[in-house]
C-alpha cells in the first residue's frame, strides 16, 4: 500500500505518520498491492481531525474522525472504514483482494455477522433536463430546497451536470465527463 500524508494548520511528529501507517496497514489485507491511502491531518478549534481516504480495486473509501487525540481520531477512522468494507464484503467481494473475507485461525469471533442490507429504491423520478446556467441551476435547487439538482450545463455544451450544496454553505459541481 503506499501513502500520502498532508498537514493543514498543524507540524507532527513522524511518529504519528508511522501510527498512522500502521494502523491503516490493517486494511492492507482487502486489497491489492497497488492500493493507495491519502491521510489529511488538522487541527481545529482544539479537535485532531483525520480524514482518511483509500483506493483500491477501482473503489474509494473515505473517512473523516474528529476526536481530542490525534491517535484516537487515526483509529477511529480506520475503524470507520474497516466498518464500510464490512457491512458491504459481498458486493465489494468480487472487487478487492479474492482472499479478502477468508477466516484465519487465530481470528475468532463469537459474534454474529451481520446481515447484509439490501438496496431498496423506494421511488423512481424521471423529468426533462432543460439545458440552463450553473445560476439558474442553483437557483432551482434552492427554490426546491433540495440538496442537489440535476441539469444540462448550457455553458458546457450541455453535459450532464449536478449542482450540489457544500457543507460550508457553498456550491459543488459533478460534471460528465464528454
Amino acid at each position: 500500500m503506499k501513502f500520502q500524508y498532508s498537514e493543514k494548520k498543524v507540524k507532527l511528529p513522524q511518529n504519528v505518520h508511522a501510527y498512522a501507517e500502521k494502523k491503516v496497514m490493517k486494511l492492507a489485507r482487502y486489497f491489492e498491492e497497488d492500493a493507495e491511502a491519502l491521510v489529511v491531518f488538522s487541527v481545529e478549534k482544539n479537535r485532531n481531525n483525520v480524514e482518511l481516504t483509500v483506493h483500491g480495486a477501482g473503489t474509494w473509501f473515505r473517512a473523516k474522525e474528529s476526536t481530542s487525540d490525534m491517535f484516537a481520531s487515526i483509529d477511529a477512522a480506520v475503524g470507520t472504514i474497516e466498518g464500510q468494507i464490512r457491512k458491504n464484503k459481498t458486493r465489494l467481494a468480487r472487487r478487492l483482494r479474492q482472499d479478502a473475507f477468508t477466516r484465519t485461525v487465530d481470528v475468532t469471533s463469537f459474534a454474529e455477522e451481520e446481515r447484509e442490507d439490501e438496496y431498496h429504491i423506494a421511488r423512481v423520478k424521471r423529468f426533462q433536463m432543460k439545458p440552463m446556467t450553473k445560476e439558474e441551476a442553483i437557483l432551482q435547487m434552492n427554490l426546491l430546497e433540495h440538496s442537489f439538482f440535476a441539469f444540462r450545463d448550457q455553458e458546457n455544451g450541455g453535459v450532464f451536470s449536478v449542482v450540489y450544496r457544500r457543507n460550508g454553505g457553498d456550491y459543488g459541481i459533478i460534471q460528465e465527463i464528454e
